[in-house]
């Protein structure tokens, strides 16, 4: 029987908004010992940006705090908690949606453990924070305040205790899932990953541009079937991108995806019935449908020449589905390969996608393989490495998989949608 969680055991303090404040919250830090639990709350779904507005770190000893970055942008404090910090573990649950945002203010973490990512490896069913609190602590977390606009100042009081528990319990749960880990003989394949996810941020740079063709990603492209429509779609979306940059809101709350595709296949052409068309779909006091009529009309005239193809190269291997007709071969060995890796993943419980991402094996099962089966484990060992497989992960699946290889016959599957990665919550 779990037992509600209501206030943070470690107390309830105040929020750090200035240097002043942060600088004693690095001193109270600095008293503690071992690893230090953080965690950030940012306002997706309601603002542009992917910052962080609230930032909790908990260490033992050295006490729970609240620290508003909004305040503290540029601050030199942060290179100095890096620098009192860096050389101790930063326990993170779900570290790739929070890593981005604390890069963006300063923080650098060296050494990482995963929780959410952890308790993956060791095989526990269920490892979002609260359903891991409930699992290993007998704990119940209210999350009633998960989706809530972190931009608001002042913040609410229940809104800063419940992202005070998120903190204060971490690195219990951490100890727990190192403990599972460790029993099962996976800590040391927990801590590769970690190191891995570190190694993908070793360069990163904050960045808030869309990435190129983000718009042939609009819900609803599929009603698209022609170019000059595709045309519209692409001048509006970066419209409506640019204007929620500068003010900071979500662009579905700018402009949604089905309201820019009604514009670009039904073409008002006077404001009242763009602004009619649009209706309740901006959640902008004053819409501006004259610009948005302004990009349609000269979206409208693009030259042939000028408007995007309707299909673009596509860089990544083709959808399974099509496998049996353009690659048969090549669809026999991937039937085997991912038989093979779920039989593994039963027997030592971790999720296939976590046991290796299923767009390598898909690569390595589109070649040709080596003309001797000898040279099968050699040759999935080498390809792994190339794709930035872990180790361990190298050595589950290559002897496993590489019968595989030589098949030419399909396993009779029924065809499911497979993750390209492991979830991150």
């Amino acid at each position: 029987m779990s037992t509600p969680l209501l206030q943070p055991r470690h107390g309830l303090p105040k929020v750090a908004e200035n240097e002043e404040q942060f600088a004693e919250v690095i001193q109270k830090l600095a008293m503690g010992d071992g690893p230090i639990a953080i965690d950030a709350e940012r306002a997706s779904g309601y603002r542009y940006s992917q910052r962080a507005y609230l930032i909790q770190i908990y260490r033992r000893g050295g006490g729970l705090h609240l620290i508003d970055p909004i305040g503290l942008k540029n601050s030199k404090l942060w290179d100095e908690f890096n620098n009192q910090f860096s050389s101790y573990e930063w326990v993170i649950h779900a570290s790739t949606q929070d890593i981005p945002c604390l890069i963006e203010v300063g923080l650098k973490p060296a050494i990482l453990f995963d929780t959410e990512l952890g308790a993956r490896i060791a095989g526990c069913e269920r490892v979002g924070l609260g359903a891991l609190a409930e699992s290993l602590l007998e704990l119940t977390l209210a999350k009633e305040h998960s989706a809530v606009d972190w931009s608001i100042r002042p913040l609410r009081p229940e809104w800063i205790t419940y992202a005070a528990l998120d903190v204060d319990i971490l690195l219990d749960i951490r100890d727990k899932v190192e403990h599972l880990l460790s029993e099962q003989k996976k800590l040391k394949w927990a801590q590769q990953d970690f190191v891995s996810i570190l190694k993908n941020y070793q360069d990163y740079e904050f960045s808030d541009l869309p990435k190129p063709d983000r718009w042939r990603r609009t819900s609803g492209m599929h009603k698209v079937k022609d170019r000059l429509t595709m045309t519209i779609v692409r001048d509006l979306w970066l419209s409506r991108d640019e204007l929620a940059r500068k003010i900071d809101l979500a662009p579905g709350r700018v402009l949604s995806d089905e309201a820019i595709v009604d514009l670009a296949i039904k073409r008002p052409d006077n404001l009242e019935a763009v602004a009619k068309l649009i209706g309740w779909r901006t959640r902008l006091e004053a819409a501006p449908f004259n610009v948005w009529l302004k990009i349609l009309t000269q979206s409208i005239q693009t030259p042939l020449d000028q408007q995007p193809l309707l299909r673009v190269a596509s860089q990544s291997l083709p959808p399974i589905k099509i496998w049996k007709e353009k690659n048969p071969l090549g669809y026999a060995r991937l039937t085997h390969a991912r038989a093979a890796l779920v039989e593994l993943s039963k027997t030592i419980q971790i999720p296939t996608e976590n046991l290796v991402t299923p767009e390598l094996i898909r690569k390595i099962c589109w070649q040709e393989p080596p003309a001797s089966s000898s040279d099968y484990e050699s040759f999935i060992q080498s390809e792994l490495t190339k794709l930035g497989a872990r180790s361990w992960q190298i050595d589950q699946v290559s002897p496993l998989i590489a019968p595989a290889l030589g098949q030419i016959e399909p396993l009779v599957v029924v065809e499911a949608s497979e993750p390209e990665a492991a979830p991150e919550e």
